[in-house]
């Protein structure tokens, strides 16, 4: 056989059937490799470059509505008008926290798996209050002090970000940011690449040897900017051509003084503030939401999260908007303003990543750890019944009933965020049963503390899973190994608290603490609304399904994006 030259007419190649047959396996060779490359180029079109998740601490989800009007087209709105929006997604356990809140949102599940039952909680163990994210078998990284000893140890649960490394082997990359501590441990998990939060004393952004020795380089040359002392230097204006009517009076009832300037009305200049103290109360006004957007940016420039072949994982959490929140009551000019501000932020962010990682190919949620309770000043100003109790009052009124009924005040070992833990070794040796002093202490409560609505026990709770509903939210915020023997619940617009008048909080089932929103945007993500109830367990299994990896080990909870 012959070939005809590519140049001329005449048959000049003579080809052999050895040849023909090594031409053949040449060409489908080729076929072969390039239809292994598709493939894969459509398989990795099955996930997203980067997933990012926003938490905004202290968000209730009317913001998003209040201030609609005074928003620019590309933040809040955008994330409105292009994803989906849930609006009624619920949190159903109690107590409602920032720990608790940012480890549900990331395990899809409920303290009763994941264990973080509170910021802080009493451990019989070691007798004494353990805070959710300390961990003294690691040092702080990028200041002196303790501020980086933490880890995700206290978290009993695999989160989204752990499922996303373990799916390949660690190639995808984690990372996760926020001013608070364990807004950064928790949603990071326990295979993240770095976590970073910041430090007041310093100024600077720190991280804990649980994930690394030093800082890089890109975080050091961040902290060498003092941008804390510059942002606080100027002071706290309101927005320009923005209308704050809906949020007047600016000095409404309630409202705590906290940059001592003998009046809760702006502008706020903090001249009476030494530069230490500034760098401490950033936190409390929307510099410090500006503070971590800006780290967002150059996190995103030097680690190049979404920029591989694999899916990497970008958390960023928001916590200004609490720390106001707690100072001066949701209803406030404060809050208002930080969230104008924040709206701007959010508009930067969603710049970004359409920048870096291009627009399409990240997958973004946004959501709220808890919500807030209006200040009791504000609500009894607009003759709404509220009130706020004290906490020493109660142990001490609880202490008094113990020794004149037991003979000892040493039945209660410790009360702490509506938990009453035993001393059961006192118990023992007073041959007392618990479920004798259980129903005798019920009794008191309900005589002594009208505010107190739900009582359970713990051997009422033990034996029960918890539930995808509303309906337990005191069984759903318990832990086996780590809640009390009593656990109540106070009524609506009432909380107990340490000391003062001033200021707000949040931690109960009323919708005020537990309705937030929730925000699904960008890859394969379609607009819409929906006004379901769903519940904050529901996100991680609904980003893991998208993304088709497996849910957190302990998730009861559910896809809501199909």
């Amino acid at each position: 056989m012959k070939v005809a030259c590519c140049n001329c007419n005449a048959w000049l190649i003579p080809i052999n059937q050895a040849m023909m047959k090594k031409l053949f396996l040449f060409l489908l060779l080729c076929t072969f490799v390039l239809t292994f490359t598709a493939c894969c180029t459509k398989e990795r079109k099955m996930q997203p470059r980067l997933i990012v998740g926003i938490v905004v601490d202290q968000m209730r989800y009317d913001y998003l509505y209040r201030y609609y009007d005074q928003y620019g087209q590309n933040g809040f709105k955008r994330l409105l008008n292009e994803g989906m929006n849930f609006t009624y997604a619920q949190y159903n356990y109690i107590p409602t926290y920032t720990g608790p809140g940012h480890a549900s949102i990331y395990t899809g599940t409920t303290p009763y798996y994941h264990g973080i039952i509170s910021n802080d909680w009493y451990d019989v163990g070691q007798k004494k209050t353990v805070y959710c994210a300390r961990d003294t078998n690691y040092r702080t990284v990028g200041a002196t002090g303790n501020a980086g000893r933490m880890s995700p140890e206290n978290l009993l649960s695999s989160t989204m970000t752990d499922q996303l490394r373990l799916s390949d082997n660690g190639h995808s990359k984690v990372f996760a940011i926020s001013l608070k501590d364990r807004a950064a441990v928790l949603p990071g998990g326990h295979m993240s690449n770095a976590a970073y939060w910041y430090d007041g004393k310093s100024g600077n952004f720190i991280t804990s040897t649980y994930y690394c020795k030093e800082l890089p380089a890109w975080v050091k040359r961040f902290n060498e900017q003092k941008l804390p002392d510059r942002l606080m230097g100027s002071g706290w204006n309101l927005e320009q051509g923005r209308n704050y009517e809906s949020s007047f009076p600016d000095n409404g009832p309630g409202e705590e003084d906290i940059f001592r300037e003998g009046k809760t009305t702006f502008p706020h200049l903090f001249t009476r503030l030494s530069d230490t103290l500034k760098r401490e109360l950033i936190r409390s006004t929307p510099f410090g939401n500006e503070l971590l957007a800006g780290f967002f940016t150059e996190l995103l420039k030097n680690e190049k999260p979404g920029q591989s072949d694999y899916c990497d994982f970008l958390s960023i959490s928001f916590s200004s908007t609490d720390y106001v929140g707690h100072a001066y009551g949701p209803n406030s000019v404060e809050v208002m303003d930080t969230y104008l501000k924040l709206d701007r932020q959010i508009e930067r962010i969603l710049d970004t990543l359409d920048r870096l990682a291009g627009k399409g190919n990240y997958l973004l949620f946004l959501t709220a750890d808890h919500g807030v309770k209006p200040n009791s000043s504000y609500l009894e100003a607009n003759r709404i019944h509220a009130g706020r109790e004290r906490t020493k009052g109660m142990k001490e009124q609880l202490n008094d009933y113990c020794k004149s009924h037991f003979g000892t005040s040493r039945i209660i070992e410790a009360i702490q965020d509506n938990q009453i833990y035993l001393n059961h070794t006192v118990l023992d040796s007073m041959k007392q049963s618990v479920g004798d002093v259980d129903n005798k202490l019920i009794s008191f409560m309900r005589r002594a503390f009208p505010f107190i609505g739900i009582i359970l026990t713990r051997e009422e709770l033990i034996a029960k899973p918890p539930e995808r509903s509303m309906n337990a939210f005191i069984l759903n915020g318990f832990n086996i190994r780590r809640s009390g023997d009593l656990l109540f619940e106070m009524n609506q617009n009432y909380l107990v608290s340490g000391s003062g008048e001033k200021g707000t909080t949040h931690e109960s089932s009323y919708d005020y603490d537990t309705h937030i929103p929730m925000i699904f945007f960008g890859w394969h993500v379609k607009p819409g609304e929906s006004n379901q109830e769903v519940y904050v367990e529901d996100i991680a299994p609904t980003i893991t399904n998208l993304v088709h990896i497996q849910e957190p080990d302990a998730t009861i909870g559910i896809p809501i994006i199909h």
